[in-house]
């Protein structure tokens, strides 16, 4: 039994581990590739410690743009889903049971259709709109940023319910119910108890809702038109080449998930732990903020990592460097390149090929087969004899007496 439950603890753990490699090596690989000098992507073999390529992607005008956009776009989805879902999930939770179940079918199916679907489903369908409304080409039924918004929110509205309906199963309804007993309006029963009860569902589903509409390529490539956001100018990037500068993007990408991450679970550990607090910190101050809070204390190293980097990128040179890697590269290339070949000198007559050697003496002369006739020295090619000087040939007799002949027609001589 004690072998089995080791055998057991050891598959486990090496499960474990194969699964954190295989999730964890492209990331560190990838982000490895931004500190090199190389031009292509590569860890092995390492030129240079360099910052370059972060300063190459701050400096480009496209990946900015695309930023720019899917913040934008971002904002919108978010706020629209929200009350999309909210509404929807209220509705769920309150209708009769039996209609309850068609309603979900139909309300969660968008999140199982295909993107590419959606973006050409939405730009065909606005399309319609505008033309039974009269819109002409160019207005805002046509713009890539609003049918961008309303293709992604088509289906991350269904995230947001999804998370709004876990949230509200665990409502106890009676408190609405009492409030509404008291004099309370709707409205005010709903800000009052209801928003306050669905704040971490909110937050959650809006941290969902921007990270799906942040990373979507699918929807957003058929109904943006002239734009582009983030995600489809770093596929183009890709597609057209791989620079490092997309791996010192992974690298600002990871290390701000994980510094965001961090900061979170520090705070939620400092709430479980002041329920009622009166101040900000709660009542041990700032030293009780990170007593027992192992993320808060890991949040302050990994910022004075990131600032100690941030100093030593700035005043880091690699020119020095660059050129040594250089000198050793056309040392390597000098070494290894086959040598040049030089000229022949001209010769005056063409080579004789040499006569066979002579067979030693006293051994015999072995036969060459057929004949000798695929010898080297039988394969030149023979001397051309003289032409023969060509036999006199008979006077043939001179056609029509010969009065066409040229001696014929000169002027007859004068009489004496």
């Amino acid at each position: 039994m004690t072998s089995t439950s080791a055998v057991t603890r050891f598959a486990t753990g090496a499960y474990v581990l194969l699964f954190f490699t295989l999730l964890f090596a492209p990331l560190i690989i990838m982000s490895l590739t931004a500190f090199n000098s190389s031009s292509f992507p590569r860890v092995v073999p390492w030129d240079c410690l360099t910052f370059e390529w972060f300063a190459r992607l701050a400096s480009d005008g496209r990946v900015k743009t695309g930023l720019y956009f899917s913040l934008i776009i971002g904002a919108f989805v978010v706020t629209l889903s929200l009350l999309l879902g909210l509404a929807g999930a209220l509705l769920l939770t309150q209708m009769f049971p039996r209609g309850r179940t068609t309603y979900y079918t139909v309300v969660t199916s968008p999140i199982l259709m295909p993107g590419i679907v959606i973006g050409i489903a939405t730009v065909l369908f606005w399309d319609k709109v505008a033309r039974f409304f009269g819109f002409e080409y160019g207005t805002f039924l046509y713009n890539g940023v609003f049918l961008t918004v309303l293709g992604q929110s088509s289906f991350i509205a269904s995230y947001c319910m999804l998370v709004f309906v876990a949230r509200l199963q665990r409502f106890d309804q009676a408190q609405m119910e009492a409030a509404l007993d008291l004099g309370a309006t709707h409205v005010q029963a709903f800000r009052k108890i209801l928003l306050p009860f669905l704040k971490p569902a909110i937050f959650s589903a809006a941290v969902i809702a921007f990270l799906a509409s942040f990373e979507n390529y699918n929807t957003s490539v058929f109904t943006l038109g002239a734009y582009s956001t983030f995600t489809v100018v770093i596929a183009q990037k890709v597609r057209l080449g791989l620079d490092p500068s997309i791996s010192a993007l992974a690298v600002l990408i990871i290390t701000l998930t994980l510094f965001l991450a961090l900061m979170n679970e520090a705070w939620s550990k400092h709430e479980q732990r002041n329920p009622g607090r009166t101040s900000l910190l709660g009542a041990g101050g700032l030293a009780g903020f990170f007593i027992n809070n192992p993320a808060a204390v890991l949040t302050v190293i990994a910022a004075t990592g990131i600032a100690t980097v941030v100093v030593y990128a700035i005043t880091h040179n690699p020119a020095e460097c660059k050129a040594e890697v250089l000198r050793k590269r056309l040392e390597i290339q000098q070494r290894y390149s086959p040598p040049t070949p030089a000229p022949a000198a001209p010769s005056a007559a063409p080579a004789q090929p040499a006569a066979p050697a002579a067979p030693a003496p006293g051994q015999p002369q072995t036969p060459a087969p057929f004949g000798g006739v695929f010898q080297p020295h039988n394969l030149q090619k023979a001397p051309s004899p003289a032409p023969a000087p060509a036999p006199a040939q008979p006077a043939a007799p001179a056609p029509f007496g010969g009065v066409f002949n040229p001696g014929n027609l000169q002027p007859p001589a004068p009489a004496p």
